[in-house]
């Protein structure tokens, strides 16, 4: 396929253009702070999407872990506590 011709999606409805694919990347980019911290040079397309798995990963292992905390914080106090009362507010 020619890095010129257009993609067409699984769909087979909508089609997306190189430079929408460019541009779409350059936005994800802005997201990814290992990425921004580096801004000396373009980084591929390819380097974009991996660091983009890599820190949706962390973030995934990130919420874990706090929602490991809040459990366990959760167990040791009373429920009718003004903490208790607090920390619902808090995630609902």
């Amino acid at each position: 396929m020619s890095s010129r011709r257009s993609r067409q999606s699984s769909s087979g409805s909508s089609r997306i253009s190189d430079d929408q694919i460019i541009e779409l990347v350059s936005k994800l980019q802005q997201f990814l702070p290992e990425i921004r911290i580096r801004r000396s040079g373009k980084a591929s397309a390819s380097k974009v999407l991996q660091e983009t798995c890599n820190y949706i990963r962390s973030l995934n292992r990130e919420v874990n872990d706090l929602s490991d905390r809040l459990s366990q914080l959760l167990s040791t106090i009373d429920t009718d506590s003004p903490e208790a009362v607090i920390i619902r507010s808090l995630i609902v």
